[in-house]
């Protein structure tokens, strides 16, 4: 019997067999946590100092999004040109169509550089899933999602405190309501686990959830392909590159909606701290 091909080392581990197809005696090399794990391409991962490919994309997306902002508008122009004319519009997008509708446009303006930010840097982390050479979204790691929502947190505790005080902060987190009665002390305890724990964890979890299966299935169908091209199965390898262009488009709508729904959440967040305790 013919196995897929797997290192001793679990940090890199081959995607599937080039040479392995249905009816040729090895099972299915269907993808799992392994495809998640990359081998250093410098340093040693054992002393926990070291660099790898997803690192690598997100230094190599950060640099992309400064320098298509900054090439964009180091000229700007009164009757701008395409490059111009794209950052604008997805500047607006993100000002008009998320601050200001959420926070207001008073509030908010000094939000704006931040929430484009966020948005932009999320979803280029999202597209590295179908960038040719990459095919990988750096928010599948779960560290990269949870330090974004961690600066998020950490802003929305910090403007709490600031706008409403120590007491107005406390009835902000627990939802204090007088109106609630006997039912008031078990609503502040909820409501305090509820924003101050859970709150941080499903806005991280949310965005890497959606890019991890997104990745799997991609994966899935495409190996999948490979492997049914043989005898019968080419007539079921059509059927899974179908699907697998099918679920690259749809990946493509999730990673832009994913990047959606972060920012939007930021600024839920930023509005609740910033509005009155009533």
């Amino acid at each position: 019997m013919k196995e897929p091909a797997v290192s001793a080392d679990p940090t890199q581990v081959l995607a599937f067999e080039t040479d392995c197809h249905i009816f040729d005696g090895c099972g299915f090399p269907a993808p799992g946590l392994h495809s998640f794990l990359f081998e250093p391409l410098w340093g040693d991962a054992d002393s926990n100092l070291y660099f790898n490919k997803p690192m690598l994309l997100a230094l190599l997306g950060s640099i992309i999004i400064v320098g298509f902002f900054w090439a964009a508008f180091r000229k700007p122009k009164v009757v701008p040109g395409k490059l111009q004319m794209v950052a604008e519009t997805g500047y607006d997008f993100i000002r008009r169509g998320i601050v200001y509708e959420t926070i207001g446009k008073r509030e908010g303006e000094k939000y704006v550089p931040l929430i484009v930010s966020l948005f932009f840097f999320v979803w280029m982390m999202n597209l590295w899933s179908i960038i040719p050479v990459a095919q990988f979204p750096v928010t599948a790691i779960i560290a990269y999602p949870a330090v974004l929502a961690i600066i998020v947190y950490i802003l929305w505790v910090s403007l709490t405190f600031k706008r409403h005080g120590f007491v107005g902060a406390f009835k902000n987190f627990t939802g204090y309501d007088k109106s609630l009665g006997p039912v008031l002390p078990l609503a502040m305890i909820i409501e305090f686990f509820s924003n101050l724990l859970v709150r941080p964890f499903t806005h991280a979890v949310r965005l890497f959830a959606n890019m991890f299966a997104g990745h799997t299935l991609l994966l899935l169908f495409t190996i999948a392909s490979w492997y049914l091209l043989n005898g019968i199965g080419f007539a079921y390898a059509g059927v899974s590159f179908v699907m697998t262009i099918v679920m690259t488009a749809f990946e493509l709508f999730i990673q832009a909606l994913q990047a959606y729904v972060f920012v939007l959440l930021t600024c839920t967040y930023i509005q609740g701290a910033l509005a009155k305790h009533h």
